[in-house]
C-alpha cells in the first residue's frame, strides 16, 4: 500500500481547513494511509506510543481444583494514554505518555464481593513503562509480560494491593494463536473510515494463580483472556478538531459501550460489542466467533443483537446497568448473565469514570452454561471520558 509522505498529509490537511476539501474526504484519505497491512508479532504485543489510547485487558475466572464453579473472577488492566507534553519536550520528567492501571477480584463464593484499586502516573523507566517490542507493561509492583521463547505464547502477571486486601499471582499459557479482530486485527468501530482500532485477543488462556486474601494464600485454577487493543481516536467518539459541533456530529458518537469476552466451553471464544450513541441507540456492533476447529467468522453489525433482560442498580452512583442480555448471533440465541451484580468499578481517580466490569456466564438455548468469561459496561454512569 503507498503511504502519503508527510508534506502530502499536509497538504490534505491544508486544504481540508481552507474549504477546498470536504473534512470527510480528507479525514477518510488520511485513515485509509493509517491502515495496516497486518499485525507483527512480537512488535505488536507491545506499546504503540504514537496512539493516542491502548491498553491491555487481562480477565479471567479461578477456582480449586475440581470445584464445579468458579469462586473468583479478576481484571488487571494496563492503560497507555499520550501526552499531555509533546515528544520533544526538553524535560526527562515531563508526561509524555501516561499510563494507568486497575485491579480488581470478584468474590463470587456465597456473600462475596468485588475489591479493587487504581493508579496513574507519568511512564518512567525501570518503574512505571510500556517496552515496545514485546508485552512487558508494570506500575511499580503491579505487571504483566510475555515469556520469550519458542511454542505458545507464555505470560505472567502480578497485583497487590493493600487497600483492597488482596494480592494475586498468575503463570498463563495461551492454547491457541492470537485471535486478530476483525479484518486481520483492524476492528471497526463506527460507520465513518477512520473509525477504527487494532485489535486482537489471546484466547483459552490456560493457568495457575496464587491468591493471598486477607493474609491466606490459596492455589487456583482457571481461564483467561487477554485484549490489546490501540487506536488513534477513542473508539467511535473522537472528532476531528475542525470540524463544527452539529446535532449530525453529535448523532455519530458513542458515549459508552457493551462488549464481552467468552472462553466457550468446546474451546472456542465469543467477542461481541456494540457501541451507543446518547439517545441509548446503536451506532456500531460487532465481534467474532472462533469455533473449535480454528475458523473465526468476523461479526458483522447485522449478524449481532443484544438485548438487555435484567437490570442493577448501583447504591453508589444510581447508574442503571444491564447486567442479563439475550444475544442473538450466527451461534444462536443464548443468554448472557453477571456472576454477580455488584461489579461496579470506581475508577475516577484514574481514568475519571465509573464502569460495570465482572465476571459472566453464557448459557445456550436450553439454559446450559456454554462459557465463561467477562462482560464490560461503560457510558451508564455519565459518558465515557478517556482521552
Amino acid at each position: 500500500m503507498m503511504r502519503l509522505s508527510g508534506a502530502r498529509r499536509l497538504f490534505l490537511l491544508q486544504l481540508a481547513a481552507s474549504g477546498f476539501l470536504p473534512l470527510r474526504l480528507a479525514r477518510a484519505a488520511l485513515a485509509a494511509d493509517q491502515l495496516p497491512a497486518g499485525l507483527s508479532f512480537p512488535r505488536d504485543y507491545g506499546a504503540h506510543p504514537e496512539t493516542q489510547i491502548e491498553w491491555w485487558y487481562l480477565t479471567g475466572l479461578l477456582s480449586r481444583e475440581g470445584a464445579a464453579q468458579p469462586d473468583f473472577g479478576y481484571q488487571l488492566t494496563f492503560f497507555r494514554r499520550r501526552g499531555p507534553a509533546p515528544e520533544a519536550h526538553p524535560s526527562a520528567l515531563a508526561a509524555r505518555q501516561i499510563l494507568l492501571a486497575h485491579a480488581a477480584l470478584s468474590d463470587l463464593r456465597p456473600g462475596g464481593r468485588l475489591r479493587h484499586d487504581q493508579r496513574m502516573a507519568r511512564s518512567v523507566p525501570g518503574l512505571n513503562e510500556a517496552a515496545l517490542n514485546d508485552c512487558r507493561v508494570r506500575m511499580q509492583d503491579w505487571s504483566l509480560r510475555r515469556l520469550p521463547g519458542s511454542g505458545p505464547d507464555r505470560y505472567e502477571a502480578a497485583m497487590q494491593s493493600r487497600s483492597a486486601g488482596f494480592a494475586l499471582r498468575l503463570q498463563l499459557q495461551a492454547s491457541q494463536p492470537p485471535l486478530l479482530q476483525g479484518e486481520q486485527g483492524l476492528s471497526r468501530k463506527g460507520p465513518q473510515p477512520d473509525q477504527f482500532s487494532h485489535y486482537y485477543s489471546q484466547t483459552q488462556l490456560r493457568g495457575e494463580a496464587l491468591l493471598s486474601l486477607d493474609g491466606r494464600d490459596q492455589t487456583l485454577q482457571g481461564l483467561s483472556w487477554l485484549d490489546h487493543e490501540w487506536s488513534g481516536n477513542l473508539l467511535g467518539t473522537a472528532r476531528a478538531e475542525a470540524e463544527p459541533a452539529s446535532a449530525a456530529a453529535a448523532s455519530e458518537q458513542a458515549i459508552g459501550w457493551d462488549w464481552a469476552g467468552i472462553n466457550l466451553l468446546d474451546g472456542g471464544a465469543l467477542t461481541v460489542f456494540q457501541l451507543r450513541r446518547a439517545d441509548g441507540s446503536r451506532l456500531w456492533a460487532g465481534g467474532s466467533w472462533r469455533q473449535p476447529d480454528g475458523r473465526v467468522l468476523n461479526l458483522q453489525p447485522e449478524q449481532l443483537s443484544l438485548r438487555p433482560l435484567r437490570h442493577w442498580t448501583s447504591p453508589a452512583s444510581g447508574a442503571v446497568y444491564p447486567v442479563e442480555w439475550l444475544l442473538r448471533t450466527p451461534q444462536g440465541e443464548q443468554r448472557l448473565r453477571t456472576l454477580l451484580d455488584a461489579q461496579e468499578v470506581d475508577a475516577r481517580a484514574s481514568t475519571g469514570m465509573r464502569y460495570w466490569e465482572g465476571a459472566s456466564e453464557l448459557l445456550d438455548g436450553a439454559g446450559r452454561r456454554s462459557g465463561l468469561g467477562y462482560l464490560e459496561l461503560t457510558g451508564y454512569a455519565g459518558p465515557l471520558r478517556l482521552l
